[in-house]
């Protein structure tokens, strides 16, 4: 469930378990054990992990629940008879030697952990992989739990870092996403930021490509986006972890930057790119948000040349400063203004794409031919997904794109 970086690392953990002996099965009915590597970031999520879980206890299987709520609730969980066994974040690596041992709980204190948890993935499709760069949160916004669930921000070596994606390269990959929870941190332990690691990544390593993963506006510097703007490996695609497009509730939220900040970043972002991606997350009817707070935060959506935002109700969680504020919201008012954000980014998706038809755009083939269709699957740079009914897995391609090989 959840961010990359969990589905990174829950590519760790099958692949660790099969290297010990197990057995990956396509059908949960054929299974001895269920794991789940949860996430926590709304109770929506905490929810589903619940049911999911529950479910597999109904088939007779043993379940193992790690990954964020593991991390938070620790040992409490096991008083639920649907869940077997809980292991905390890093535990998660050590599944087998674990279940060898019949160990029913194994969390490590991630708040007083200062390094990182270096982890390798040697086996997926040789297309574009992802590698995590970096580990936990020191920041403490209002509404987030997540620091609880990944403790302190943890850097990977840069030395690792350069090794990892030089052996991604030799074994095929073409692309490489740098992901994290909050990889604008990376290199602060030392005095170094990813700006350093970024200028390694383009001279040291033999990668066609790199993406970034999530950044906070006040991470994306000028001299970041001088380097950027003349790489040859980067790809324009920005995420921006914006949360609010209004002033008073990005102060309720503990979030150090103004929306006049912030889109004068977009703006100078699509002056120096040709049709960069430009993707947020906005939190709809955050605590005390009142309707011309929500009216702004949806005007100024409009406005921005964003090409995509991925929005969801504000969602209370245990023992964050949010949870004591006053002036929570209806839930049926908090899914409404998600419904209007939702639209709006339906509406900037639509311009997007019109944009990029009749450019020409350098295409990664990542998937063979589809067996209903025979269309090949592709990305490119900016972060949109084509089907073509030509093209040669895994290898980099010029096309023009049209309305018709434009898969929305």
């Amino acid at each position: 469930m959840g961010c990359k970086s969990n589905q990174f690392e829950g590519q760790i953990v099958t692949e660790k378990l099969v290297n010990n002996g197990f057995v990956l099965v396509n059908k949960i009915e054929d299974a001895d054990f269920y794991i789940l590597n949860s996430c926590s970031v709304t109770q929506k999520s905490d929810n589903e992990a619940m049911y999911l879980l529950r479910h597999a206890h109904s088939l007779g299987l043993k379940t193992i629940l790690t990954g964020c709520i593991a991390q938070i609730e620790k040992e409490k969980l096991l008083k639920e008879k649907f869940i077997d066994h809980v292991f905390g974040n890093e535990d998660k690596f050590n599944l087998a030697e674990l279940l060898s041992k019949n160990e029913a709980y194994s969390v490590k204190d991630l708040m007083t952990t200062t390094s990182f948890c270096p982890v390798t993935l040697n086996d997926t499709e040789k297309t574009r992989i992802s590698l995590k760069i970096q580990d936990g949160c020191d920041n403490r916004c209002s509404y987030c739990v997540i620091p609880f669930g990944r403790g302190k921000s943890r850097s990977a070596d840069a030395d690792f870092i350069i090794n990892e994606i030089n052996r991604y390269s030799q074994s095929g990959y073409k692309e490489v996403v740098l992901t994290g929870i909050h990889i604008g941190l990376w290199g602060k332990e030392w005095g170094m930021t990813l700006l350093t690691l970024l200028r390694k990544i383009e001279s040291d390593t033999t990668i066609k490509r790199f993406r970034l993963g999530s950044l906070n506006p006040h991470e994306i510097t000028k001299d970041l986006l001088d380097f950027l703007e003349n790489s040859e490996k980067f790809c324009p695609h920005f995420h921006l972890s914006l949360q609010s497009a209004c002033n008073s509730t990005l102060k309720r939220m503990n979030r150090f930057y103004t929306v006049e900040y912030y889109l004068d970043q977009i703006e100078d972002i699509t002056q120096r790119f040709k049709n960069p991606f430009l993707g947020s997350d906005i939190i709809s009817g955050f605590v005390g948000e009142t309707e011309e707070e929500y009216m702004t935060t949806a005007e100024n959506l409009k406005k921005s040349k964003l090409s995509k935002i991925h929005v969801f109700p504000y969602s209370v969680r245990k023992g964050t400063a949010a949870q004591k504020m006053e002036g929570h919201l209806p839930e049926k008012i908090k899914e409404e203004r998600a419904g209007v954000i939702k639209r709006i980014s339906a509406e900037k998706y639509d311009e997007f794409i019109l944009k990029n038809i009749g450019t020409e755009q350098e295409v990664l083939i990542e998937k063979r031919p589809d067996k209903k269709t025979g269309l090949y699957k592709g990305v490119t740079r900016n972060y949109l997904n084509v089907l073509l009914e030509n093209g040669e897995f895994n290898t980099l391609q010029k096309i023009i794109l049209t309305k018709d090989n434009i898969r929305a």
